[in-house]
């Protein structure tokens, strides 16, 4: 399959079923070199089967996948060479410790053991899993769970890591522990193709974003791109008393007016040209606005809109 230079990974009419599921039926990607891409889905829509096609894991029944510029099914050798996989559970050896653990993984690259030594000194560092290095992972935490997990993964200095919901069941200070360093990696020029279902997360993470649903790509476009495709957007005006709210409600239209908290909303799906023409509105008829704000539709909003299976969204 051609790809891209500047692409890191590429898929075309991807299919995959298991007895009378189809579970993916004709998925296109591309993801950029150094960027992170979210796949967004609710529970069963194929988000892991994706990424164990593009890993190698598993083969997709149709369809072309490149990963690093190597066809996933006929060079799996230089895939598997170039690429980290983190997946939905820690895979690390509860029998060992952390160093042990990350000691093993270099082993397993066949460095030379200078290298894996050095290497899990600088993991331990990076990871801020120095002071628990040498203790068992019965005392680890599900956060440092992860981190090793995912510094395990970079043992072979990977220049594309899949990330499968990697924050999954992590508290809010170890998930953003987690962003800061997948931040750092794409900073150095590392590909990060993350599946998750932390809308907030994809939008705090990923350059770009797909949703996938019923084993299709139903949308796919950066955070702001995609926030657009569902209206919703308004401007919320308060005024100092009833009086201003009452003559702001003739000129602009009573669409959402509250008498208790004095404001009023008015549609602005169009952005900064919909405040601009509340604002000279308000100007023409000297109405005074004590704050205004702008809201616009979240990937929550978004993820609703697209998706079948509304009820799997946390």
């Amino acid at each position: 399959m051609a790809t891209t230079a500047s692409a890191a990974i590429t898929a075309a009419g991807l299919r995959k079923a298991y007895g009378s599921n189809q579970v993916l039926d004709g998925v296109n990607l591309t993801v950029p070199a150094g960027t992170v891409f979210a796949l967004l889905g609710p529970n069963g829509a194929g988000k892991t089967t994706i990424v164990h096609i593009l890993s190698t894991l598993i083969r997709a029944d149709g369809g072309d996948a490149a990963v690093g510029g190597f066809d996933v099914v006929r060079q799996v050798d230089e895939v598997r060479g170039r690429i980290g996989l983190t997946g939905q559970f820690s895979a690390v050896d509860g029998l060992l410790t952390g160093e042990e653990n990350l000691a093993l993984m270099g082993r397993l690259h066949h460095l030379p053991p200078a290298e894996v030594k050095r290497r899990t000194a600088d993991l331990l560092e990076k990871f801020d899993l120095v002071e628990a290095a040498r203790k068992p992972l019965v005392t680890y935490s599900g956060g440092m769970r992860r981190r090793l997990d995912l510094a395990m993964t970079l043992m072979g200095d990977p220049g594309i890591i899949f990330l499968d919901e990697p924050t999954t069941g992590l508290d809010p200070r170890s998930r953003r522990t987690m962003w800061e360093i997948i931040r750092r990696l794409v900073s150095r020029g590392v590909t990060i193709f993350l599946t998750t279902q932390y809308l907030d997360e994809a939008d705090q993470l990923a350059d770009k974003i797909a949703v996938l649903d019923q084993g299709r790509i139903v949308a796919e476009g950066t955070p702001a791109e995609l926030k657009r495709l569902v209206p919703g957007g308004h401007i919320r005006l308060t005024f100092g008393d009833l009086a201003a709210l009452e003559r702001a409600a003739v000129v602009l239209g009573p669409e959402a007016r509250d008498d208790d908290t004095l404001t009023l909303d008015v549609s602005g799906d169009d952005g900064v040209r919909s405040l601009k023409d509340v604002l000279d509105r308000l100007e023409g008829a000297a109405i005074d606005v004590s704050d205004l704000s702008v809201h616009t539709p979240n990937l929550d909003d978004v993820f609703l809109a697209l998706t079948s299976q509304k009820e799997n969204v946390r």
